[in-house]
């Protein structure tokens, strides 16, 4: 269940483990793993093996992962058991994590296999929650102070957070393939939108919808291609009918390697969440060329500076996001001016280079100091 990176290992290179969910689950911590495994693939000083927390089980024993409870117990057996085997010949684990029960059920086992082996651990957190986890759940702050070598964030916004529960944390940015993301400029300004998130509720795809009904009024050529899936897809395509919605299209989950197609297609980056954090869709966007409009959820502001490098509205605020989505195709020159400045943004902050050298020194760092193995306070 462990698979390699970068092949055999030469003496005094570091063995890293990363343990996170594999590209069948598809989200930003699946393709971030993914992309620091290629990226440290070519290392001169890393040797990188990967664990996913979601196993594949073998042809005979697939059926378990039908049946939702055995999937579950099922499931976390397997990790937990190939983590105690990986973690005992590996230098430091890098743990990939999101909030509430998914810390529990995958970073967690994780840290405790680093401590029993007496390995470092990072605690690599991704989730826009953090700040509600954090103050309603103690016992996780617990054990991330107990297990966590060093704790590693995305944005300056997370490293905010844990701050506010007097939690050290380190910011290095997440990173995409340019070589996947075909850049265009946009000499014009179709009324042209893209939405790129999973369809659940704290995302908030209704609030796109209602603001591009609002756009359709003024352009009834406008189109919107929506991609994702997730729990709220039936409630979605029921508001589209609602709204009366045209020339809407739910295109589904779209692998990372397509995605590109997808922004090349579009004119307008949609994005309008009411938690988030650090979205990969508006730096692939900014690659892209696409001109961004999102709410200021979370960590948002921290990427899109509102009126340089794309527009910022409030939450849930479906008239401002058509004003701020008409504006764009009303004024195609500053739409260009802020994709421009995104797009150097985006060389400058969010490719591998610009991470590489942080990476391998936290990776070094954490080798040489190995945590000592003692009892871990029990998660809640």
């Amino acid at each position: 269940m462990v698979s390699k990176g970068s092949g055999e290992r030469y003496a005094g290179r570091i063995r890293v483990l990363i343990v996170g969910p594999s590209l069948e689950i598809l989200g930003g911590q699946s393709v971030q793993a993914k992309r620091l495994l290629d990226g440290l693939a070519s290392s001169a000083a890393v040797d990188v093996e990967f664990l996913p927390v979601n196993p594949r089980f073998s042809a005979p024993l697939r059926w378990m992962q039908r049946v939702k409870l055995l999937r579950t117990v099922a499931t976390s057996v397997a990790y937990g058991w190939s983590l105690l085997r990986a973690v005992r010949h590996t230098d430091v684990v890098h743990a990939f994590s999101a909030s509430y029960w998914s810390y529990l059920l995958a970073p967690l086992p994780a840290m405790l296999a680093a401590r029993l082996w007496g390995k470092p651990a990072i605690l690599n957190y991704h989730s826009g929650e953090a700040a509600d986890h954090l103050a309603r759940w103690p016992r996780s702050r617990a054990t991330m102070r107990a297990l966590a070598a060093r704790i590693v964030v995305p944005s300056q916004y997370l490293v905010n957070v844990f701050g506010n529960f007097a939690m050290p944390a380190t910011s290095i940015a997440n990173v995409i393939p340019l070589e996947q993301l075909p850049f265009r400029e946009r000499r014009t300004i179709r009324p042209a939108f893209f939405s790129n998130r999973n369809l659940e509720p704290l995302y908030n795809v209704a609030c796109t919808l209602r603001a591009f009904a609002r756009v359709q009024a003024v352009h009834a050529h406008a189109t919107l291609v929506v991609a994702g899936d997730g729990s709220c897809r039936e409630e979605l395509l029921a508001l589209a009918k609602e709204l009366n919605l045209r020339n809407v299209e739910f295109v589904g989950r779209v692998a990372p390697e397509r995605m590109g197609e997808l922004y090349d297609q579009a004119d307008v980056y949609v994005n309008s969440p009411n938690i988030d954090n650090m979205p990969l869709s508006i730096i692939e966007a900014f690659a892209c060329g696409l001109p961004v409009v999102s709410t200021d959820a979370g960590g948002i502001p921290f990427v899109v500076d509102h009126g340089r490098t794309g527009l910022l509205v409030g939450i849930a605020d479906d008239h401002a996001m058509a004003s701020a989505m008409l504006g764009l195709i009303d004024d195609p020159e500053l739409a260009r001016e802020m994709a421009r400045a995104a797009r150097e943004e985006c060389l400058s902050r969010y490719v591998w280079p610009a991470v590489r050298e942080a990476w391998e020194q936290l990776y070094l760092g954490l080798a040489r100091t190995p945590a000592e193995p003692r009892a871990a306070t029990p998660a809640r």
